[in-house]
This record gives C-alpha cells, sequence and structure tokens, in this order.
C-alpha cells in the first residue's frame, strides 16, 4: 500500500467534504495532528482508522484504497451491464459527432 498516496487522496477528500483536519480529527476520534501525518504519509492508518475517515466523510473505502485494489478488482466494480454499455455507446457517439461538427478533435 502506497500511504503517501492514501495521505493524498484522504487530503483532497477531506477539502471536498469542506473540513479541516480538526474537524476530520473529531468525527474519526483521533488526534489532528495524526490527521497530518497520515495526509503526510508519515503515518500508517490502521483498517479501523481508514474505516471510520471513510464514514466520516461519506466516501467508500475504494477511494481511499485505489492503488491497492487490483486491476480485476476495479474492472469489476466498474462493468456496466448490456443496456447500461448500449447507452454509454450512444452518448459517446453523439460526444464524439458533436465535438466533430464543432471542429474539435
Amino acid at each position: 500500500m502506497d500511504y503517501s498516496q492514501l495521505g493524498v487522496r484522504v487530503r483532497q477528500q477531506r477539502e471536498l467534504n469542506g473540513l479541516t483536519q480538526s474537524q476530520l480529527a473529531a468525527r474519526v476520534g483521533v488526534s489532528s495532528s495524526f490527521i497530518g501525518h497520515i495526509e503526510r504519509g508519515e503515518k500508517k492508518a490502521s483498517v479501523e482508522t481508514v474505516v471510520a475517515l471513510c464514514n466520516a466523510m461519506e466516501i467508500s473505502p475504494s477511494v481511499l484504497l485505489q492503488d491497492s485494489l487490483s486491476d480485476a478488482v476495479m474492472r469489476s466494480q466498474l462493468s456496466v451491464d448490456a443496456e447500461n454499455q448500449d447507452l454509454m455507446n450512444g452518448l459517446m457517439h453523439l460526444v464524439r459527432e458533436h465535438s466533430r461538427k464543432r471542429g474539435y478533435h
């Protein structure tokens, strides 16, 4: 696991949630300095802490742990049924057509 990347994602998600380190720490039940250490990749977060971080920021653990997931797991989470795949293909066709007409490449 790349703890520096985990820390980057914790900081990004915290900021997206409009939280300070102190506010996040209070929600998680740890010190604000520990949140800082996690964000800088200086300390490892336990599974319990990662779960608490996710709960506090209302995100899936996969958001924070994405570099630890295998390609097969990521593909299975992103799998799309045939009907939705057809819809997505149709939307992509429309976007490409619109871009072509506007002179975008």
